[in-house]
């Protein structure tokens, strides 16, 4: 039988980008998986490049009268054995059946959106606990954090997009939302005038960003680089990662960071301050704290040995929690019993 997997969304962020991954490898784990999704056309290429049936669905609001029901449909066809709805919307649309319903959360979502489901699967520790306080029980609780593996991709070239090779090279990534911070890298940036900063993502300020590095003065050194699909390549470029978010449940750009050997300064929101052991494997500022930033991120431009040394206990804790293998076989117990995996 397959794990359904089924994703309402039709942005570009972290959560969509794991959702791709961790199909990835549960197939090459031998999972047996078929997909429901919103329509987007780079997943949907990507779920036929490795082959997993799908079925492109509206997945829409309150109006959206058909989804549940062709979801059940094709749940049918293709033998699903459990549906895995990732985030409220996909919840909202996965119908009762002869199979079971896990909730995959990555934030204190509505816990109304997953009644009647039979596990909830928490990538953080707190947001574990935070169901748990809603009521739900205990035993159909489980945290499942996301992993974190490298590609093979080269380092992106500095020369192509106008980057001095010996320049320090902060990275910044995440949708271009107030919850992540980055006007708060652009305001460090301009304390560290020898640096340059690339920033991956789209979303909604990214001309409230374009102003703000003109206003500052260090639009010369600021590369707005858009969606990518090729992350490893911005990491492999960079000398540090900055990660500046007011809001972060997990922090997914923290172990991506220790999985391509780079050093990392992050505000202290919930996912970045649980992940973190700060002078250890990275270092920890206050939010909203561009000073901080700064001058952290100076302190590892000036000493290399410094972030290699917290690089190498990121990398160690990396293989101890957050491994492609050892992820993949907590999901398959958990699918067993639906005689998925």
């Amino acid at each position: 039988m397959k794990a359904l997997q089924l994703l309402g969304s039709a942005k570009d962020g972290g959560a969509e980008t794991y959702f791709l991954s961790l199909i990835e490898a549960l197939r090459a784990d031998g999972v047996a998986q078929a997909c429901a999704l919103r329509a987007h056309p780079g997943r949907e290429q990507a779920l036929r490049r490795i082959a997993i049936p799908t079925c492109v669905l509206p997945f829409g609001g309150l109006l959206d009268i058909t989804t549940r029901g062709r979801v059940a449909r094709f749940a049918r066809t293709q033998e699903a054995g459990v549906l895995l709805a990732w985030m409220n919307r996909a919840a909202r649309h996965a119908p009762k059946g002869p199979w079971g319903r896990i909730g995959r959360l990555g934030g204190y979502y509505g816990l109304k959106y997953y009644r009647g489901f039979d596990h909830l699967v928490a990538n953080t520790r707190d947001i574990e606990a935070w169901i748990v306080r809603q009521g739900w029980p205990r035993e159909k609780v489980r945290y499942i954090p996301n992993f974190a593996a490298p590609t093979q991709t080269p380092a992106a070239d500095r020369a192509a997009l106008d980057t001095p090779e010996g320049a320090p090279l902060l990275l910044g990534l995440g949708r271009l939302h107030v919850n992540k911070g980055h006007d708060v890298s652009l305001r460090a940036l301009a304390r560290l005038p020898e640096a340059y900063l690339w920033i991956a993502g789209s979303g909604p300020l990214e001309d409230e960003l374009k102003a703000l590095a003109v206003q500052l003065g260090v639009s010369e050194r600021v590369r707005f680089l858009g969606w990518r699909e090729d992350p490893s390549s911005l990491y492999r470029a960079a000398d540090l990662c900055l990660f500046p978010s007011r809001f972060e449940p997990l922090g997914n750009v923290v172990i991506q960071a220790w999985a391509h050997g780079l050093p990392v300064v992050a505000a202290a929101s919930q996912g970045p301050k649980d992940l973190i052991r700060t002078e250890e494997d990275g270092l920890l500022v206050a939010i909203d704290d561009d000073e901080g930033l700064a001058t952290a991120a100076a302190r590892l431009i000036r000493d290399p040995q410094m972030g290699r040394r917290m690089a190498e206990a990121g990398a160690e804790r990396l293989a101890a929690e957050f491994s492609v293998d050892r992820i993949c076989a907590e999901w398959r117990e958990l699918l067993q019993p639906y005689e998925v995996a």
